[in-house]
């Protein structure tokens, strides 16, 4: 394949590297995917965005999102940049609704870049030693710890996803301390990056969901502090779950080029 045009967007320190594909002409293989997130060997990202043309009526377009080992997900700062670049090629303005992996959503974007994007409704939140355990697009553990600014995240966070418990597919872990009423801030774990990130958009929010039940918060919006930056969920309860969630937050241009994925 020759050279792909390609643009790299972050929101709180959550990097990925975005593709216009419309036209269809770029395929990648998980090989050409990991070479290419890869920090010393590639361009280096989070995770790797394909931007389809939209196959459904009423759809802006088609969001295809890997992880850097090549897996397929969701991802909530990675949809939030996506909409951030989709902007930026004017399939949208000021608002959209596109498809991912688990479904549809709605999004805004502002002219400072920051996006509001809706999540899928959660349902069952289950326990989990002495945490929760739910799926906000992505699966989920939220376990509150102390001193999260030493806690030892990757050796903890490996060990749960990799865990009997979650095989074969594994889960993303999350570290919370909570600083205000509600105010938290969270390290993350992620699978297929295999190690913390800034932040993590379907994390916090799972995050944000699962301590709101606990504490019974009065708040429909939640502040969330990652190592990247800020970031505000608005929640909904809704019989025994959560609806109508907003992550909110902002995202930036970083730089394009042009790469050859071999």
């Amino acid at each position: 394949m020759s050279a792909i045009n390609f643009y790299k967007y972050q929101g709180t320190g959550n990097d990925f590297i975005l593709v216009d594909n419309r036209t269809g002409d770029v395929t990648l293989n998980a090989g050409q995917i990991s070479k290419l997130c890869d920090r010393r060997f590639g361009i280096g990202s989070d995770g790797l965005m394909l931007i389809q043309k939209a196959t459904e009526p009423g759809l802006d377009f088609y969001l295809e999102f890997f992880n850097p080992d090549g897996s397929k997900s969701f991802c909530g700062n990675g949809s939030r940049c996506a909409v951030a670049f989709a902007s930026y090629l004017k399939i949208c303005n000021g608002s959209t609704q596109f498809k991912a992996v688990d479904g549809i959503h709605s999004a805004t974007i502002n002219d400072e870049g920051r996006v509001s994007l809706k999540m899928s409704d959660v349902g069952a939140i289950r326990n989990f030693r002495d945490g929760f355990f739910l799926n906000t697009g992505s699966p989920h553990v939220v376990l509150e710890v102390q001193d999260l600014k030493t806690y030892p995240v990757v050796k903890e966070g490996a060990e749960i996803r990799y865990s009997a418990e979650f095989n074969p597919s594994g889960t993303n872990v999350n570290f919370v301390e909570r600083k205000g009423d509600n105010h938290f801030e969270v390290r993350t774990y992620e699978r297929g990056v295999e190690n913390e990130t800034l932040s993590c958009g379907t994390g916090v929010t799972a995050v944000a969901v699962a301590l709101h039940k606990k504490y019974q918060l009065t708040h429909d919006e939640v502040k969330i502090t990652t190592q990247g930056g800020d970031l505000v969920v608005k929640v909904e309860p809704y019989n025994y779950g959560y609806r109508n969630i907003y992550l909110n937050g902002p995202t930036s241009f970083v730089f394009n080029g042009q790469v050859s994925p071999n």
